[in-house]
C-alpha cells in the first residue's frame, strides 16, 4: 500500500480559457471543472486509476467538500477534523496548456493539531511500503514539517511498528521542500527522503543551497539534461536516496548513487499541465512497487505525466491511459 499526506489539501477549480489569458478584461470560460486535489491527493487519485492500493491522509471535516469528493471519487482517505474549511484553489487554462494557478493559503493548525496529523499518519502507514509527503504546508508549519515526519516514521519502523522497508518521498516547493532536504540525523535517524521530486525551478534552488558550483536556472535545466543531472547528483550527495526531476516538455531524469537517466516523451497535445508532476510520481511508484528496474520506474513516470498534460483540468490518468513504449530512455553522466 502506498500512503499519502496532504497536510494542505483543496478543493482544485480548474476554468478554461477560449484564448490566451487578458489581463483587466472579462472572459468567458469554455467550462469549469472541479477535484478534490493538493499534491498527496492527486498521487492517490492516480493509483485508483490504475487499481493500486493507496489511502490518502488528510485534515478537513467530514462535511468539506474536498472529502466529499475523495468519497464520491472512490478514493480511500482516514482524516484529521479542523475546525476550519479547507482551501480553494484555482487554475486557469489556456489553449496550448498554459496554466496560470492562484492557491489559498489554507486553514491554520494548531501545534496540537499538527502532532494529531502526524500521528494519524504513523497509524494508518504501518504496513505501507511508501509514504509521500506532498504539497505546501498550511500557515503555522515549520519549515522542516516533513523532515519530522519522516524521522518519526523511520523511528516507528525501527520500532517494529511499521514495515521495515517504508520508503519516504517528497514533492514539494519552497522552505518546507528546502527543509526536508536539509533534514538532519536526530540519534541516528536520517530526516532526509529516499525519493525527491522537484520541478527544474525547484531543483535550481536545492542545487544552489546544496552548494552545486555551477548552479542554473529552470530554463537552462530544462534546456540541458545534463546539466539537470548534476544538479540532481549534487542533491543526492547531501544524502537524499534519489531525485526524479520532472522537466516539463522536455521529459524528466531520475539520479541515483547508482546512475543517472533521462527519459523523453513523443510530443503530445497539452490541454491542461495540472497535476501532471504528481501523475509522474504516482507513475514512478506504480512501476516501483512492480519491481521495475529504476530506469523503467523513469520511464512510467513520463509516460504518467505526459498522459496527465493531454487530459482535461486535473484528470488523472489510468496505467492503461499512458504510452511507456512512446518514452526514450537516456542514460546520463552525474557529474
Amino acid at each position: 500500500m502506498i500512503v499519502t499526506l496532504t497536510a494542505n489539501p483543496s478543493l482544485d477549480r480548474t476554468v478554461a480559457l477560449p484564448g490566451p489569458l487578458e489581463r483587466g478584461e472579462v472572459q468567458r470560460a469554455v467550462s469549469v471543472s472541479q477535484e478534490s486535489g493538493g499534491k498527496g491527493v492527486n498521487v492517490s487519485r492516480a493509483l485508483v486509476a490504475s487499481g493500486l492500493e493507496t489511502l490518502a491522509v488528510l485534515p478537513g471535516a467530514a462535511s468539506d467538500p474536498v472529502l466529499a469528493g475523495l468519497h464520491d471519487g472512490g478514493v480511500p482517505f482516514a482524516a484529521l477534523p479542523i475546525g476550519e474549511p479547507l482551501r480553494t484553489n484555482v487554475a486557469l487554462t489556456e489553449p496550448g496548456g498554459v496554466t496560470t494557478k492562484i492557491n489559498e493559503p489554507g486553514p491554520l493548525l494548531s501545534t496540537d493539531q499538527q502532532e494529531a496529523l502526524i500521528a494519524l499518519l504513523l497509524e494508518r502507514s504501518r504496513g505501507a511500503s511508501w509514504v509521500v509527503l506532498a504539497g505546501s504546508l498550511p500557515p503555522g508549519f515549520p519549515a522542516d514539517f516533513y523532515a519530522t515526519v519522516t524521522r518519526r516514521l523511520r523511528t516507528a519502523a525501527g520500532d517494529g511498528k511499521m514495515l521495515s522497508g517504508v520508503r519516504i518521498a517528497v514533492d514539494s516547493s519552497g522552505e518546507p521542500l528546502a527543509g526536508a532536504v536539509s533534514g538532519s540525523s536526530l540519534d541516528g535517524v536520517s530526516g532526509k527522503p529516499d525519493l525527491l521530486k522537484p520541478n527544474a525551478e525547484e531543483l535550481a534552488e536545492l542545487a544552489a543551497a546544496a552548494g552545486f558550483a555551477t548552479a542554473s536556472t529552470a530554463d537552462e535545466l530544462e534546456a540541458d539534461p545534463a546539466a539537470a543531472a548534476a544538479a540532481a547528483a549534487a542533491v543526492v550527495r547531501s544524502g537524499v536516496g534519489a531525485v526524479l526531476a520532472t522537466l516539463g516538455s522536455k521529459g524528466a531524469v531520475l539520479v541515483t548513487a547508482d546512475g543517472a537517466w533521462l527519459a523523453t516523451h513523443q510530443p503530445v497535445a497539452a490541454v491542461s499541465t495540472v497535476g501532471a508532476g504528481d501523475s509522474s510520481l504516482a507513475g514512478y511508484l506504480l512501476a516501483h512497487g512492480q519491481g521495475a528496474a529504476p530506469a523503467d520506474c523513469l520511464r512510467q513516470a513520463v509516460a504518467h505525466g505526459a498522459a496527465a498534460a493531454s487530459l482535461p483540468g486535473s484528470t488523472v490518468p489510468a496505467v492503461h491511459q499512458t504510452t511507456p513504449d512512446a518514452v526514450t530512455i537516456t542514460a546520463l553522466r552525474k557529474d
